[in-house]
């Protein structure tokens, strides 16, 4: 039995019944048997430990690019891929092999070029899906097709199960479960990676131009801090204690300015317990940047700069275009609006740092906007107001600006306006992609914060902070005027590929 004749017709290995991906696996394991009776030692077989290889496909097709139909080069090349198309005519077999970057050339294997007895094992052994190295010269088929006339073959890894129909789109689901399949029949998938992979060498590259540091900080903490959010839970068995995954990095970069790394981020990983959606992940790729002797306005020109700098490297100017074919302006300057004043524009009612909490709590009522009444405070119910009037309607990227003191409490006091913070969201889309601080760093109305805090965990708050005394302790030896920022890698991703969440992780966590 052989599959070599036409692709499979599933989208994917396990959308085919039960008993044809059996069957199909059989009869490959039958030819992994044989692969390895006849190999001549423990190197070779269905799995050998080394093939041929002098060119890569990408580099043959760069090279010939202009060779015309008909045409040979005389030049004698090996190359290794995965086969994904496949016709076996008589004497003359054709493939097509594909690199891990989508490149693609045509194998033709012939009689007279390679016997009868290595044209019947190409029939017999070779099927979709498996990787072969080929040797031979390389040539323009009379279809124009780059091409190479087999000379010599080898299995390179002989697949066990089959390829997912590469003529039919994989369903949303398909792609993030199988995420190997994907990349083999998505161009897309593929464009994902080699974007993400530019943009973080982008950020390290501007921030390494501003003389930034790039460090590492503990992943497993003794006490969770840094962000209001619920952490996992572990437990540690050499120090018998129950430690937490990080939900940010904030308070062990400080620590670090204290200690007088004036520049300093991290790309890393944060873990939160909370829900998963088109915007949140359990667990995400996180940038946090902390430049001393600065403040939110310029950790927000950073910020800005970071953007757009990515957004060149993956798409060769500010202007970025989306999944959906949409394109999208990175460039220029972002507004900076105000939360309240922009809040009270939407609304039609005059909100401030002022305005009584039963002001809110019955605009609330009246929007229908809900607010548990663990975590009902003043700034809680500005802010789900602010995202319920204004938030949506934020396209453009917009830097939303001065927020309440209470839900802030990492963040200092605003220089001129009593009862908000120094801190801006970055709105991108109508989503949350960054956020920054003017630091608080002084350690007094630090302790007082991280208490008032505690006291809306005791009224069941599981995102509210605990006091972290290390933390303070380091405060208390004297931190510079600092401006921080914090921004997902993923969400950046989202911005400028207008992909969801589950398609710029390369590896979602799904259930």
């Amino acid at each position: 039995m052989s599959e070599t004749t036409s692709a499979v017709s599933s989208e994917q290995a396990g959308d085919l019944a039960a008993e044809d991906v059996h069957e199909q696996k059989a009869v490959r394991l039958a030819k992994r048997e044989r692969l390895l009776a006849e190999r001549a030692d423990a190197a070779g077989g269905a799995y050998p430990v080394a093939v041929p290889v002098t060119d890569t496909i990408a580099e043959l097709r760069t090279r010939y690019a202009e060779l015309e139909p008909g045409a040979e080069t005389g030049v004698t090349a090996s190359v290794a891929g995965r086969v994904v198309f496949s016709r076996n005519t008589g004497k003359l077999c054709f493939a097509s092999l594909q690199a891990g970057d989508g490149n693609r050339i045509q194998a033709m294997v012939s009689l007279a070029e390679v016997g009868e007895e290595s044209l019947q094992a190409w029939k017999d052994l070779v099927d979709l899906g498996d990787h072969v190295s080929v040797t031979g010269q390389v040539i323009s088929s009379r279809r124009g097709e780059l091409s190479i006339m087999v000379t010599d073959w080898a299995i390179a890894s002989k697949a066990l199960l089959p390829l997912p129909n590469l003529y039919t789109e994989l369903s949303e689901e398909s792609r993030v479960r199988s995420r190997f399949l994907d990349l083999i029949a998505r161009d897309q998938a593929r464009d994902t990676v080699i974007a993400r992979a530019k943009v973080n060498a982008s950020l390290r590259q501007t921030f390494a131009a501003h003389g930034f540091l790039e460090v590492e900080t503990p992943m497993l903490q003794v006490q969770h801090g840094g962000a209001a959010a619920r952490p996992f839970v572990t437990h540690s068995n050499a120090f018998d204690a129950d430690l937490y995954l990080r939900i940010a990095p904030e308070l062990f970069l400080k620590r670090a300015v204290v200690g007088g790394i004036d520049r300093v981020f991290e790309i890393n990983r944060n873990f939160r317990n909370e829900g998963a959606d088109s915007t949140h992940s359990p667990e995400f790729a996180m940038l946090e940047a902390y430049q001393a002797y600065s403040d939110y306005n310029g950790i927000a020109d950073l910020t800005q700069e970071l953007i757009q700098q990515a957004a060149v490297a993956v798409a060769g100017s500010t202007t970025v275009t989306w999944a959906d074919g949409a394109e999208f302006d990175l460039g220029g300057e972002w507004d900076r609006i105000s939360m309240y004043d922009s809040l009270s524009a939407a609304s039609g009612r005059t909100i401030t740092p002022e305005t009584s909490i039963d002001e809110l709590r019955a605009l609330a009522a009246e929007v229908g906007v809900e607010v548990p009444e663990k975590v009902a405070t003043h700034g809680k119910y500005v802010e789900e107001l602010w995202e319920h009037f204004v938030k949506d309607g934020l396209e453009r990227p917009t830097f939303v600006m001065d927020f309440p003191v209470d839900t802030s409490p990492l963040v200092r006091e605003h220089r001129s306006i009593p009862g908000v913070v120094e801190k801006w969201d970055l709105y991108v889309r109508g989503f949350e992609l960054a956020t920054g601080y003017s630091e608080l760093v002084d350690p007094v109305i630090q302790r007082e914060r991280f208490v008032e805090q505690a006291k809306l965990a005791a009224r069941g708050d599981d995102e509210a902070m605990r006091v972290d005394e290390e933390f303070l302790r380091a405060l208390e030896h004297g931190m510079p005027p600092t401006g921080g920022m914090g921004m997902g890698i993923d969400r950046l991703l989202m911005a400028i590929t207008g992909l969801g969440i589950r398609e710029t992780i390369l590896f979602p966590l799904v259930k």
